[in-house]
């Protein structure tokens, strides 16, 4: 299975940067670089941590995680106090650029309150992730390579220290959660475009990484299969335990018509036989669809915490 690939989080101390945060130019390059490595052992990591685990259960909630919630309200807030403009459009609503503009004045003080007074220096670099996980202020839009700037954003604090090993449930529960509430109202309130989408042929206009956590979360359930997320009834009764049902609850309240139609791959993955071998699909999907798709990676930024050079273990 996916067992085999997965690497503790790495903990390191924080160099102070030594070059500008550059972009990714050359795949192969990527592919092979430190930052894919530690990128990729971070979200197996946290996909092992949640596996069969519901989002109700108990877990350690540490004050850096309830820093983090603090923050994502704090976005959260923010749309309340920037609602959307009239405008003949009825996509992209201008407004996200004024609420894009807060952020992109405060983030390196919204990150200084969760990082430590020693690690201050730190604050620039890992605040560059926060800016880029939020959408693309220009062409208002919002899609899973944001989505891998707010992972990438957590495993930045993972290296650094600020989040630990024991963090690992309430860094999905509570922290990429909440996260992705504050994604939908984005997304809602500004309607805002997806990313590089594939239409039909894609898994969602927005997220991916729920899917992933969401069906390790769902591995030897005794009752709920893969083929039950399609049914109304079972994903309403059951949206509140699953990170992949509550997906599946914003798709049906967002899109109207058959569901085979307007999500095909989902439709398809609901045939699976089980939760693992939903798993193990989502994470070779991940990797090919997005972390190997020049448009979705093109903005992933480098720096001394993820840096671009070549694995070295």
């Amino acid at each position: 299975g996916a067992s085999e690939e997965v690497a503790p989080p790495v903990q390191q101390c924080f160099m102070v940067p030594k070059k500008e945060i550059n972009m990714v130019s050359d795949m192969a390059k990527w592919k092979r670089s430190q930052a894919y490595a530690d990128y990729m052992g971070f979200i197996l990591t946290l996909n092992e941590g949640v596996r069969g685990k519901k989002l109700t259960c108990e877990y350690k909630v540490s004050e850096p995680i309830e820093k983090l919630v603090a923050l994502l309200n704090t976005l959260d807030r923010w749309i309340d106090e920037t609602p959307p403009v009239d405008q003949p459009s009825r996509f992209g609503n201008k407004a996200f650029r004024t609420w894009y503009s807060k952020l992109d004045q405060e983030a390196e003080k919204l990150v200084s309150a969760v990082i430590p007074e020693h690690l201050a220096d730190a604050a620039p670099e890992v605040a560059v992730y926060l800016k880029e996980s939020v959408g693309n202020s220009t062409r208002i839009d919002y899609g899973t390579g944001h989505e891998a700037a707010f992972a990438a954003f957590l495993c930045c604090l993972c290296k650094i220290g600020v989040l630990r090993v024991d963090d690992q449930m309430a860094i999905v529960f509570k922290v990429f959660n909440r996260y992705l509430e504050v994604m939908r109202k984005l997304q809602k309130t500004y309607r805002m475009e997806p990313a590089g989408s594939q239409g039909v042929w894609g898994l969602d206009d927005f997220q991916f990484l729920p899917f992933i956590w969401g069906s390790s979360q769902l591995i030897d359930h005794p009752s709920l299969e893969p083929r039950h997320f399609v049914d109304g009834k079972v994903v309403n009764e059951n949206h509140k335990d699953f990170m992949f049902l509550e997906c599946i609850l914003f798709i049906t309240e967002m899109k109207t018509g058959p569901f085979a139609e307007h999500s095909n791959q989902l439709w398809n993955i609901s045939a699976v036989p089980s939760w693992s071998k939903v798993n193990q699909g989502l994470i070779r999907m991940y990797k090919a669809e997005c972390l190997e798709k020049f448009p979705v990676i093109q903005h992933f930024k480098f720096g001394s915490l993820l840096p671009i050079q070549p694995v070295t273990s």
